[in-house]
């Protein structure tokens, strides 16, 4: 049998990359089409450390139409046009180092193109949560500036008339929320709150199917930890989101390096990588640090609303046991 040598680890890009592309190309669905575009990944590179786009204010109501006066010749006050903006910040990203010894890889006898197509799987996997976790720390962060962007449900679980409720809150403008985001926990109370107000041959086959009936918008369940407000007992957070609530652009060019190391007892290759993307909240703007950690894009008062109504942002939020 031939001797190993530092090749059997060598990383190969076609098929790293292969697999990396895989997962992040099924996760853009899930974002843009099984969100219904509530939570978007694009990719778009952007130079510096926010990422800026100007819009025009709303006019007051009853300024820029108002009651004329017939019998009047008094001058007529002008109306200024003002601008502001949506400020979106760079989040910069590391992927390992990953280390390994060649002959634990000679040893298991795994092809090393396999190994990795593996891990850019794995690691686009990681990409595809901290993208996720990431825009839901911002929306969560920006819904919950304004009282009139909440609905307390912790009187019990989630229900029917909790979404209806959420809706509410955006009074002539319910229809607009596109999406919901929960917990595992809230989705399967739901299920069982329907269960026991169940219709005959309305929400037979929702129930039938474990399928809670979420007045025709889709849910996108995940356990993150955003979700979470930890407490005795924990309260969980649904997010009823309008379409482009948030967006993760991929705006640096990824990069990959494989590093054989040598002047140890065994040979080590290493893997490094590095990626940046811009996030996005609906009619906001981030107000304080150039890559900011997950605290800080987390924090309510780093965000400002931008958008003269709170109907104009990326949605509400639901409160429930």
């Amino acid at each position: 049998m031939a001797a190993g040598t530092k090749s059997n680890m060598t990383i190969y890009e076609a098929e790293f990359y292969a697999g990396f592309t895989e997962v992040l190309s099924q996760n853009a669905d899930a974002f843009n089409a099984a969100s219904q575009g509530s939570i978007r990944q694009v990719t778009r590179l952007s130079r510096g450390d926010f990422e800026k786009n100007s819009f025009f204010d709303a006019i007051a109501a009853g300024t820029l139409i108002s009651r004329r006066d017939i019998t009047s010749v008094a001058a007529a006050a002008d109306s200024p046009i003002t601008m502001d903006e949506i400020v979106s910040p760079k989040i910069n990203r590391k992927i390992g180092p990953i280390a390994q010894t060649n002959d634990a890889w000679r040893k298991v006898g795994r092809d090393p193109s396999e190994f990795s197509f593996i891990l850019g799987q794995q690691i686009a996997k990681g990409v595809q949560l901290d993208w996720l976790n990431s825009a839901l720390r911002a929306v969560e962060a920006c819904v919950d500036k304004a009282a009139t962007t909440k609905y307390d449900a912790t009187d019990g679980d989630l229900a029917s008339a909790d979404l209806i409720e959420g809706l509410n809150l955006m009074g002539d403008r319910g229809n607009s929320l596109v999406a919901w985001v929960m917990h595992s926990k809230q989705y399967y109370d739901l299920v069982k709150t329907q269960l026991a107000a169940n219709i005959l041959n309305v929400s037979d086959i929702n129930i039938k199917e474990g399928i809670p009936i979420t007045l025709s918008r889709p849910v996108i369940v995940t356990d993150s930890d955003v979700l979470v407000v930890s407490g005795s007992p924990d309260n969980y957070i649904c997010l009823g989101l309008v379409a482009g609530a948030t967006e993760v652009a991929e705006s640096e060019d990824r990069e990959i390096v494989t590093q054989p190391v040598t002047g140890l007892e065994n040979l080590v290759t290493r893997i490094q990588g590095e990626f940046a993307y811009n996030l996005t909240v609906k009619g906001f703007k981030f107000t304080t640090t150039v890559n900011p950690n997950d605290a800080a894009v987390a924090s309510s008062a780093n965000w400002t609303q931008a958008a003269t109504s709170v109907k104009d942002g990326p949605g509400v939020r639901i409160l429930s046991l």
